[in-house]
């Protein structure tokens, strides 16, 4: 940006959110650069409003001045989509982080979008109630970034993803305005699904500002097995069986070896080393049916392969396991200093077949590739193990990266389950839409957005940004160290 166009344009936001909520000096802006992907980028602003008023005021200041905006909560995208890759604004949203309404009558809640996942749910415990979407960085990811990617989460299977929890936004678009789609009542709504159009659109049409979403009664009891198998084609196999007898638990998710001895080793949880493959599975409900169908799992589980099954005795091994799961990506810094994560999604009959070929790969390339992932719905989290600072080692997994979406848009899935297109998989958007359809999408973004200044360079291929336009820093790919927290968004 001009520096004279640059210093016109932080007055006129200050003047809007407060001389401190505004900046451009380029120490204080370095900190707005990246997200939890390896991509990087300056903002020329940040600004760091209080209420969806000012956003609005904001969004419309910039686009006035035909300025690229970026919405950031987290900063958790794994997609690389809170970064500012045409520079412009970023508007983050650690001021909007309140619970604005707990309707519990109507089983509904109103949260601003820097709401972290789980504060909702901790301060719906005491009254009964939980949010159900559970990504596993919901310790750090927000709810308006999980609008913003349509995140899911280890309960998927039987509860859906965020578009299934979410009955109505407040959005403010580059004219200026403030708009209300959808709402409290939402499920009663005639006409179309506005809201449903905007999960997961990744900031490309507007900014939200107000997320109305459906809460649930605390389940009465929820029991928790654990499947052990000899390698990940049994395991494989064994979801299909689970499903194929009309059970649907709320939760199927597996690790394979390698994940396996890198979560045992961090969190102390009681995998078994020697496994090949484990399955976590969660049903729940009124006590007398979770322990049917737990049961029934169990017997399935153990007809199909499982040389072991073991069934939490009480909620500290409960959530023993489930902690072991949820901290898997941050374990794997037991195995590298730096890993890659897909995010690709196949039906659960090619399981089998498409982790085979994954370790096809894994083998002809000489990387590891470790698995943990969301089995029940075939949302794939392959991590590649490499170190970003030998030599080509990082553009070699990338190409892997590549090579993995296009099998899963081959066996009939796609590129991503939650983590989003972004700006790391907008040119393998291609292996699944087709060049119209591509252009139907864009003429609906452009509804919302005549001029692409919402999060340009994202989602579409290319969108007119040419690869000099990303910022590359001394020690670029920066080491995503094990330890850094986000969201489904990120640790997923």
């Amino acid at each position: 940006m001009e520096p004279v166009k640059l210093e016109s344009l932080l007055r006129q936001l200050r003047e809007v959110v407060g001389e401190r909520y505004a900046f451009a000096d380029p120490y204080e802006v370095r900190l707005y650069q990246y997200d939890a992907s390896p991509e990087t980028a300056l903002p020329d602003i940040v600004v760091i409003p209080g209420t969806a008023e000012e956003v609005a005021r904001v969004v419309k200041l910039c686009a006035d001045a035909g300025i690229p905006i970026t919405a950031r909560s987290a900063a958790s995208s794994l997609a690389g989509g809170t970064v500012p890759v045409e520079r412009g604004v970023v508007i983050t949203f650690a001021r909007m982080d309140q619970i604005l309404e707990i309707d519990s009558d109507n089983l509904r809640a109103v949260v601003q979008p820097g709401v972290v996942n789980l504060a909702l749910s901790q301060a719906l415990k005491p009254l009964g109630y939980y949010y159900v979407p559970d990504p596993s960085s919901q310790g750090a990811c927000t709810i308006g970034g999980n609008v913003g990617t349509n995140a899911g989460g280890p309960h998927t299977l039987l509860y859906g993803v965020t578009v299934n929890h979410v009955t109505g936004l407040e959005v403010a678009l580059p004219s200026g305005e403030l708009v209300q789609v959808g709402g409290k009542k939402a499920a009663e709504a005639t006409g179309y699904d506005l809201a449903g159009l905007l999960v997961g659109s990744e900031g490309t049409m507007g900014i939200v500002t107000r997320i109305w979403v459906k809460i649930q009664p605390l389940p009465p009891t929820q029991k928790t097995l654990m499947a052990v198998y000899p390698d990940v084609e049994t395991a494989s196999n064994a979801v299909s069986a689970i499903v194929r007898t009309g059970i649907l638990p709320a939760a199927i998710e597996m690790m394979d070896k390698l994940s396996i001895q890198a979560i045992e080793a961090a969190s102390h949880a009681g995998y078994p080393l020697d496994a090949g493959a484990v399955l976590l599975l969660e049903v729940d409900g009124i006590p007398e049916l979770a322990e049917e169908l737990g049961q029934r799992m169990a017997k399935v589980c153990r007809e199909n392969g499982a040389t072991e099954v073991r069934v939490a005795r009480n909620e500290a091994e409960r959530q023993a396991l489930w902690k072991g799961r949820k901290g898997a990506f941050s374990a794997m810094g037991r195995l590298s200093s730096d890993f890659y994560v897909m995010d690709g999604v196949v039906p659960r009959t090619k399981l089998p077949d498409t982790l085979a070929r994954i370790d096809a790969i894994s083998a002809r390339t000489g990387y590891r590739i470790c698995n943990v992932f969301h089995a029940g719905d075939g949302n794939l989290h392959p991590l590649v193990l490499f170190d970003a600072f030998k030599p080509g080692q990082y553009e070699a997994v990338l190409r892997i990266g590549d090579e993995i979406l296009k099998l899963c848009a081959d066996a009939g899935g796609s590129v991503t389950g939650e983590h989003g297109i972004g700006l790391e998989k907008r040119e393998n958007i291609r292996y699944v839409f087709s060049d119209d359809d591509l252009e139907v999408m864009d003429r609906i973004r452009r509804v919302f957005d005549p001029h692409r200044l919402m999060n340009p360079g994202k989602v579409f291929p290319s969108d007119g940004l040419a690869p000099s336009a990303h910022e590359t820093l001394p020690g670029y790919p920066r080491r995503q160290a094990a330890a850094i927290g986000a969201g489904d968004d990120l640790w997923v």
